[in-house]
């Protein structure tokens, strides 16, 4: 997958495409424009789960190497589905897959207990494979947070069950601070929709 950085400032004062300075988050060299600006995915918000869970192990999820870095992502649907770039100004505080085992780990923690993976224990153990973390443009203006994981629970080496979420948000404005508002919200979305499963699997894990 081809990666490339967005313009720096002197190159949008050059290019003087509207669309091309609100990517680059250029602002003329302005102060604010060059400094590096640092995001996470906000406070957690609660979530509901179906029924009681069981004492789960829980693996830091896993991402591929195009995501094992701290860059906010972008896709251009529109014009090259096949390229993703970076902002240039803005980043995440970590790693996405750190950030979303955070919000995978705190979720859970709220409805029973959460073990590291690699304790002797008999319990569950749930992997997160982290596949799609982005901003994907479907035109200039409109933009949706994109993350797509697939999730696998086992126990004794023996698999339980296994799904694959897709979650999406829109994005409030087509810069870094919309892709990172609708990434939070879509990771909001797939814990939710995690701890739904995890609910529907409690009757299989406990057998």
């Amino acid at each position: 997958m081809a990666r490339a950085r967005v313009l720096t400032a002197a190159a949008c004062l050059l290019a003087g495409a509207g669309f091309i300075v609100a990517m680059g988050g250029c602002a003329l060299g302005t102060p604010a424009a060059i400094a590096n600006v640092r995001y996470d995915l906000g406070p957690e918000k609660p979530v509901a789960s179906p029924s009681p869970m069981t004492t789960l192990r829980l693996f830091d999820v896993r991402a591929p190497a195009s995501l094992d870095t701290d860059d906010i992502l972008y896709r251009m649907s529109y014009a090259d589905p096949r390229r993703t770039a970076a902002y240039a100004n803005s980043h995440w505080t970590m790693r996405p897959a750190q950030l979303l085992t955070e919000r995978v780990r705190g979720a859970l923690a709220s409805h029973g207990a959460v073990l590291g993976g690699g304790q002797a224990v008999t319990a569950p153990l749930l992997t997160i494979d982290l596949e799609q973390f982005e901003q994907v443009f479907d035109s200039e203006s409109e933009s949706q947070g994109v993350l797509t994981a697939r999730a696998t629970l086992t126990r004794n080496g023996s698999l339980i069950a296994q799904q694959t979420f897709v979650a999406r948000a829109p994005a409030r404005m087509p810069n870094a601070a919309g892709g990172v508002q609708a990434l939070a919200d879509a990771s909001d979305e797939f814990v939710a929709q995690l701890v739904a499963w995890l609910g529907m699997q409690a009757g299989t894990v406990t057998q």
